[in-house]
């Protein structure tokens, strides 16, 4: 292992590659802490000091994203989060929109006017949310509600011009990150926007380890990060795992050549929807509180309405069964609906008649769609139980062992921190072969 590692480093155009990726991180973690315009930054740390960071719901998922630099205020505030919703939002309009769908088949020319099409948006949605995220601050409700005098004085000047300002440098920041992400995917090593995802969370880890270290003791901080790398080991086990369906294709003469005669596989992996359905479940989740907070007006008596208390008391914090149940259940729903979305059992039953392609013992064509979707039901079912269980252990800690949302070891975290791990460590490995015939992994 340490002589692979040594290979990386003593290849140079791989060492570069390493470098240049390396330099990109930095500077966007020094970003990540260089205040915006206006914002009082001594004012912003105290209010972190007092309330903790424990913002809750989507907010605590955007901070998550952004690797702390939400809640600071910085330049680099929205992270990557305007650039996922993008990608997720240009996906499923494939299948609503008739010209998205033709593009994404029309090869690298049409996925280059889909990527232009979601830069667009990312610039769209980074003006949307700045916009919000400076008018919240200015409220002094970023952090919630709370006496601080502090929370309530996050901007040293609030005229027009200076949230202008404000809203333009984060939207920038945005623009940014973005085109940080594809110089890292042309001369760096992996994805670039994964890349950065995974800088973003992995920047939240020793503070939330420190966080429960001094809340709880010596013993269940070694006892947490026991949990940890068991729960990082089975992660990896079922980010592996895969059902191959067996693909025979005939052969086959063109002119004087002969083609096909090979045989391989379809891999349908056990988590094919990846960290998407628990994204769409907190953002769902989050819909209850937000109308419950704007609706809080006391009736003549002072009573806030009953409905507004029962959300309150059941769907503003993790630690409630109903909302555990409620995360669950919406987990699961929305595993099978963006699996639906990603894979086209009849597109690729078509591709393969169309190739002179066939599974073993199914006739091609309708047979075929019909068994792939049979396979695709079956194995989603254990991997969305999968995703939801994950996506508890934050919540779970949070009621056990008293740590906020953002449990390191649990949730869309430790997904994301291990899926672009093992993709990067892939591609370094690959490139290993091409030069040395031995790679990283054995």
């Amino acid at each position: 292992m340490f002589s692979a590692i040594a290979r990386v480093f003593r290849t140079p155009d791989l060492r570069r590659k390493i470098g240049f990726t390396l330099a990109i991180i930095a500077i966007y973690r020094l970003g990540a802490h260089v205040p915006a315009p206006f914002v009082s930054f001594p004012n912003v740390q105290s209010c972190l000091d007092q309330t903790g960071s424990a913002s809750e719901g989507l907010l605590s998922l955007v901070n998550l994203f952004s690797g702390g630099a939400l809640l600071q205020l910085s330049i680099f505030a929205l992270g990557v989060m305007p650039y996922i919703t993008a990608t997720i939002i240009v996906q499923l309009l494939r299948v609503v929109i008739p010209h998205f769908e033709t593009l994404y088949k029309e090869g690298q020319s049409g996925q280059a006017k889909l990527t232009q099409y979601t830069r667009y948006l990312t610039i769209a949605l980074a003006l949307l949310q700045s916009t919000t995220l400076v008018t919240v601050a200015r409220s002094g409700q970023l952090f919630g509600s709370t006496n601080i005098a502090e929370c309530n004085a996050l901007l040293t000047n609030t005229a027009w011009w200076a949230q202008l300002l404000m809203i333009i440098t984060l939207t920038a920041g945005t623009g940014l990150i973005m085109w940080f992400a594809e110089l890292v995917t042309e001369r760096g090593v992996g994805n670039g926007m994964s890349i950065l995802i995974f800088t973003s969370i992995a920047a939240t880890f020793p503070a939330a380890m420190w966080s429960i270290q001094q809340a709880r003791g010596f013993e269940v901080f070694l006892l947490v990060l026991a949990v940890g790398v068991i729960v990082v080991a089975l992660v990896v086990f079922v980010e592996q795992s895969q059902r191959r369906v067996p693909v025979q294709y005939a052969k086959r003469m063109v002119g004087r050549r002969t083609l096909g005669g090979t045989n391989t596989y379809i891999p349908i992996k056990v988590n094919m929807a990846g960290v998407v359905p628990v994204i769409f479940a907190s953002s769902l989740l989050y819909i209850p509180a937000l109308i419950a907070q704007f609706n809080q007006t006391p009736d003549a008596d002072g009573n806030i309405p009953g409905w507004v208390s029962w959300i309150q008391a059941n769907f503003t914090t993790g630690d409630q069964p109903l909302y555990m149940l409620t995360y669950f259940l919406l987990i699961i729903g929305f595993t099978y609906f963006y699996v639906a979305i990603t894979f086209n059992p009849v597109e690729v039953a078509d591709n393969m008649k169309k190739y002179g392609g066939f599974i073993p013992g199914i006739r091609a064509g309708r047979p075929t769609a019909e068994y792939l979707d049979y396979v695709l039901t079956r194995i989603t079912l254990p991997g969305s139980i999968y995703l939801g269980l994950i996506a508890l252990l934050p919540l779970i800690a949070l009621a056990t062992v008293g740590a906020n949302q953002n449990f390191p070891f649990g949730g869309a975290s430790i997904l994301i921190i291990v899926g672009v791990g093992l993709e990067t460590v892939k591609q370094i490995d690959a490139q290993l072969q091409q030069r040395h015939y031995e790679g990283l992994l054995r």
